[in-house]
């Protein structure tokens, strides 16, 4: 690969962080000079006498450091250490989605105007070899939509609600005790984890600057038993799904929510931690990737193969990697939630009584709302019923008005969950 000793400084020492040290450690010409932690007395499992600090810049500033690996997480400190690396002239690879999502277009402009590469494949879908087959093998297609679950927490969640019947705050606490949720797993299960992912895949498919704060996104916290057994009766499972496709007036629908998936489609088998993203090219159809979203190892190995892609080529040229370079500088224009077009189910608790789904019904008809189907379900206390309505594709705002007008009826008391239908 090399003849020369090529110096790395890493920013941050936590579960990836010890993974990137562990693998490095196969590579004789890769030495980690310098790791970048809050404390260094703190007991390690790998190996790193005498190359600890607590000054991140004694990295940043260090003339022998060529790559810089930010595995720190968030975005203060890490923009503040990655662009004074990059002013410097090194190298950085990082796994720091929230980073790049929030702060990318800075980074990146500081990258081409200081010429180094900004490599980010474990930022997204961590052991799964998406951004560089997305910037180099799909580069002749236009990729016209993809879809995808790029949060192992939340879909570890939803197969457990499923297998076992269970409640969201119960497998919730138990996915904490088994480490697959933080101890505040807010970022994971109200979707904000996988907007920060969908919004690297889909700058990078589409050719626009995306502005993380355009991004409609729902977690899964209403999610219950109930939906997911009438959801499985249809024909569906639900899922947490990251979407985004191209309108033909170039605008964007961008956008994170549960969604009912028919059970056909290949991202309704993918259960627990797995990931996996569905991208559609004009040229090659369908392509799909699936594999471990998250972990130490998987996301580590992500980010020894960024270190390699670019060691590979220091000695060749001084333009490393410019296909992996990001070019665009126009900003996205996302359609507003209420202007999406979807297909919905709909679950309300209403009195049983006769004519009620009859207005249920016209008031749909008022709103140009086309129902697929209407069914009635489990009677509860109080002489109430489960009604389930199914719609065809139909503008979320139609929807939405349909069900205030239903809800201001005497004979509905609830609303209990509107869930989109991924088509």
């Amino acid at each position: 690969m090399t003849d020369k000793i090529i110096n790395i400084g890493i920013l941050g020492l936590g579960t990836v962080g010890t993974g990137v040290v562990k693998v490095l450690k196969k590579y004789d010409c890769l030495k980690i000079k310098k790791i970048a932690v809050r404390n260094t007395n703190k007991k390690r499992d790998v190996d790193i006498e005498g190359i600890l600090t607590d000054n991140p810049f004694e990295i940043t500033n260090d003339p022998d450091i060529s790559i810089v690996v930010e595995v720190m997480g968030g975005t203060d400190p890490a923009f503040q250490l990655v662009t004074d690396a990059i002013r410097n002239g090194k190298h950085i690879v990082t796994a720091n989605k929230e980073l790049l999502a929030k702060r990318g277009p800075e980074i990146y402009e500081l990258a081409r105007e200081k010429n180094v590469a900004v490599l980010y494949e474990a930022s997204v879908g961590g052991g799964i070899p998406i951004i560089m087959p997305m910037k180099q093998s799909l580069a002749a297609n236009k990729i016209t939509s993809m879809a995808g679950i790029l949060n192992g927490t939340t879909n570890y969640i939803l197969t457990k609600m499923e297998q076992e019947n269970s409640e969201f705050a119960d497998v919730l606490k138990e996915a904490q005790e088994l480490g697959y949720a933080e101890p505040d797993p807010t970022s994971d299960v109200e979707g904000h984890d996988a907007a920060y992912k969908l919004s690297i895949l889909a700058s990078i498919a589409f050719g626009y600057r995306i502005n993380i704060n355009d991004i409609y996104c729902e977690g899964i916290s209403n999610i219950t038993p109930v939906d997911i057994a009438y959801a499985s009766e249809l024909g569906y499972k639900i899922k947490l799904i990251a979407m985004a496709s191209i309108k033909d007036d170039n605008k964007l629908d961008v956008r994170v929510h549960p969604a009912l998936v028919s059970k056909t489609h290949p991202l309704a088998s993918i259960n627990g931690v797995t990931n996996a993203l569905t991208v559609y090219g004009d040229a090659v159809g369908q392509v799909n990737f699936s594999g471990p979203g998250a972990g130490q190892m998987p996301t580590a190995s992500a980010v020894v193969g960024d270190i390699l892609a670019i060691v590979r080529e220091m000695d060749m040229t001084v333009n490393v990697l410019p296909s992996m370079k990001c070019t665009h500088k126009l900003n996205a224009t996302i359609v507003p939630i209420e202007d999406t077009v979807s297909k919905f189910y709909v679950r309300f608790n209403s009195l049983d009584q006769p004519g009620v789904i009859g207005h249920m019904g016209m008031s749909c008809g008022n709103h140009g709302v086309s129902l697929l189907g209407v069914i009635q379900k489990d009677m509860l206390l109080g002489g109430q019923a489960r009604i389930i309505l199914l719609t065809h594709e139909v503008k979320e705002s139609a929807l939405r008005a349909a069900i205030d007008e239903i809800s201001l009826h005497f004979s509905t008391k609830q609303i209990a969950n509107v869930i989109r239908v991924f088509r």
